[in-house]
């Protein structure tokens, strides 16, 4: 997803030769800074891609949850098509089974 809009690879970056000028920069200084770099932008890559996943996990999550209430939904708007009223137990046992999805108890 994010790969699409970099313009380089931690390899690029470490493959990357500079022209030598006489006034040129110090080698090892540029190379360190360069490492230094790598280091910063594989973590970055690193931490794009766990986001990415995790992004994912909870859009699948957010979607189970939303046919759960959509289910439950309906079954109360049929227990009331049928003229009984849900009594306190239901509703508790619905919340519960609700508590068990969302936060993971069983």
């Amino acid at each position: 997803m994010m790969n699409d809009k970099l313009f380089l690879t931690p390899q690029e970056i470490l493959e990357k030769d500079f022209k030598v000028d006489a006034r040129g920069y110090r080698m090892q200084e540029v190379d360190k800074y360069l490492d230094m770099i790598i280091r910063d932008y594989t973590e970055f890559l690193h931490t794009v891609k766990r986001l990415e996943d995790e992004n994912r996990l909870l859009r699948e999550d957010n979607k189970k949850l939303q046919a759960e209430f959509r289910s439950i939904r309906e079954q109360m708007a049929t227990a009331d098509d049928e003229g009984g009223n849900p009594s306190n137990v239901d509703i508790l046992k619905r919340v519960s089974n609700l508590e068990k999805i969302v936060y993971g108890k069983e």
